[in-house]
């Protein structure tokens, strides 16, 4: 496993397990079996509403709690400084830690960014108690970190956002790079572009002649090298399965490596269209006041 060190020190495994839409029922098996094949980073959040079983499989899988970085999400309807303070509470008792490795902002709720400072600023506090090790964000763009930035005291250190070879987002990854923060992609083999339901004109990178062509030079899946292209350029990944196979093929990208051709390659995909929601578009109130249950 390859490690990424954060601006505050605190290492973190470059690759992890994403629970986004594992059902309850499955997310308890995927990432005991994830932790079981070597993986040591799970990410969940809040309002994927299985932060109980991500617990309950780091329980059943055996390993150390030491040696897991526990990573999960505020949802918006927590955001405010005691608001998000509760929610940190309500998250620790799902997944059974008094302490979260990393805790993130998921959403930088522009129509409300007043409450978004606020929320950060609870994190600052978290982090200072040692009750988390790590904070971050995840979905702001550049001008939402510069907003963030200015009128906080921590720089974030992770921000999770849309990241594939169809939308590679080079800009934000530069402004990342001058602030110390490290890009951390969900969807990060491009499961956006064709799950369903999600955007009216998708292409699936997974079909990608390009990736196609590195996958057979290599003897790998598209995922695979995929995979390898954010592992190589500094990033942290974060990629979602509940099969087996999946879940132990996607891990096994560390005995070999991508030319600087290919990785050109790969960047030259980029299409700069986002396919998922936009972080500046205004977020329907029912959305923003979706309740999280303290259960």
């Amino acid at each position: 496993m390859h490690w990424i060190t954060l601006n505050n020190g605190v290492r973190l495994p470059s690759l992890g397990l994403g629970v986004y839409q594992s059902s309850p029922g499955q997310t308890s098996t995927a990432v005991a079996t994830a932790l079981r094949a070597g993986y040591r980073h799970v990410d969940t959040a809040a309002q994927y509403g299985n932060e109980r079983q991500v617990g309950e499989g780091i329980r059943r899988s055996g390993v150390q709690r030491s040696m897991i970085v526990v990573e999960t999400k505020l949802w918006i309807s927590d955001f405010g400084y005691d608001q998000t303070l509760s929610g940190f509470d309500k998250s620790a008792r799902k997944l059974g830690l008094e302490q979260i490795d990393l805790l993130i902002l998921h959403h930088p709720a522009p129509q409300r960014f007043d409450q978004t400072l606020q929320a950060y600023r609870a994190l600052e506090k978290l982090l200072a108690d040692q009750r988390v090790r790590a904070i971050g964000v995840s979905n702001f763009t550049a001008e939402h970190l510069r907003r963030l930035i200015a009128r906080t005291a921590i720089v974030p250190a992770v921000n999770q956002v849309e990241l594939h070879p169809y939308f590679s987002q080079p800009g934000l990854r530069e402004v990342h790079a001058q602030h110390g923060i490290i890009t951390q992609a969900w969807s990060p083999i491009g499961g956006i572009t064709f799950y369903p339901g999600w955007g009216a004109d998708r292409r699936n990178v997974m079909r990608d002649p390009v990736i196609a062509r590195i996958a057979h030079v290599h003897g790998r899946s598209p995922a695979q090298i995929m995979l390898r292209w954010h592992i190589q350029q500094g990033r942290s990944a974060i990629p979602k399965s509940v099969d087996p196979q999946r879940i132990a093929e996607n891990l096994n990208i560390f005995d070999f490596a991508l030319s600087e051709k290919e990785l050109a390659d790969i960047d030259d995909l980029d299409t700069g269209r986002r396919t998922g929601p936009d972080p500046d578009a205004q977020i329907p109130e029912d959305v923003l006041e979706l309740s999280i249950p303290d259960d």
